[in-house]
C-alpha cells in the first residue's frame, strides 16, 4: 500500500506557521505576566495592610507609654510639692517636742502654788509672769500649728489620748475623761504628743429608796 505524499510547505506557508507559533507563545508569555502582576498586586496590598496595621499598634502602645509617663510625672510633682508642704509644716517637730517640756514646766510651777498661797505679796508678783509667759508660749505654739489638748470631761479617744489609770464614776458615761495629767499637743493633722488622762469606769448608779412610815 503507498503511502501518501508529504509535500514541503512552500515560503508563506512555512512563515504563516511560525507567526502563529509566536504568536501563542507571546500570548503565553503576556498571561503569564499578567498572573505574575495580579499576584504581585495582591501580595503588596497584604502586606501594606499589614504594615499599616504594625504601625498602628505601635502608635497605640507609644501612646499608652506616654500616658503612664505623663501620669508618672504628674504624681512624682504633686509628691514633691506634698513632701515640700510636710516639711514646712512637720520641720519643727522635734524642735516642738522639746518646747512642751518647757510649756509643762511652766503649767506645773503654776498649779503647785496652793490657793492659800495665792495671797502672798511675793507669789502675786511671780504668778502673773509665770502664767503670761505660758499664755505667750501657748500662743506662739499656735502660730505654728501646734494646739494644746485638754479634754476633760470629752469622751475618751484613743487617737488622741492616752488612758493612764480609770475612776469609778456613776454619775457620768463610761470613757469620759475625768482628769488631765499631762496636756496633749497636735501638730496642724498630726498626734506631737497625747493627752495623759484618767477615765471613768463607771458603775452601778445609785438609786433613791423611798420607804413608807407606818402611822
Amino acid at each position: 500500500m503507498n503511502e501518501p505524499k508529504q509535500h514541503p510547505l512552500n515560503d508563506q506557508e512555512e512563515n504563516e506557521k511560525l507567526s502563529k507559533e509566536a504568536q501563542a507563545a507571546a500570548d503565553a508569555l503576556k498571561q503569564d505576566e499578567e498572573d505574575a502582576n495580579s499576584e504581585t498586586d495582591t501580595t503588596e496590598q497584604s502586606s501594606d495592610v499589614d504594615i499599616v496595621a504594625e504601625k498602628d499598634a505601635e502608635i497605640a502602645d507609644l501612646k499608652d507609654k506616654l500616658l503612664r509617663a505623663m501620669a508618672d510625672v504628674e504624681n512624682m510633682r504633686r509628691r514633691a510639692e506634698r513632701e515640700k508642704q510636710d516639711a514646712h509644716t512637720y520641720g519643727v517637730t522635734k524642735f516642738a517636742r522639746d518646747i512642751l517640756g518647757v510649756a509643762d514646766n511652766l503649767r506645773r510651777a503654776i498649779e503647785s502654788i496652793p490657793d492659800t498661797a495665792r495671797e502672798n505679796a511675793d507669789v502675786k508678783s511671780v504668778l502673773p509672769g509665770i502664767e503670761m509667759t505660758e499664755s505667750e508660749l501657748l500662743n506662739t505654739l499656735e502660730k505654728h500649728q501646734i494646739r494644746k489638748i485638754d479634754p476633760k470631761g470629752e469622751k475618751f479617744d484613743p487617737n488622741l489620748h492616752q488612758a493612764m489609770y480609770e475612776i469609778e464614776d456613776p454619775s457620768v458615761e463610761p470613757g469620759t475623761v475625768l482628769q488631765v495629767t499631762q496636756a496633749g499637743f497636735v501638730i496642724a493633722d498630726r498626734l506631737l504628743r497625747p493627752a495623759m488622762v484618767g477615765v471613768s469606769k463607771g458603775g452601778q448608779k445609785r438609786t433613791e429608796t423611798h420607804i413608807d412610815e407606818k402611822v
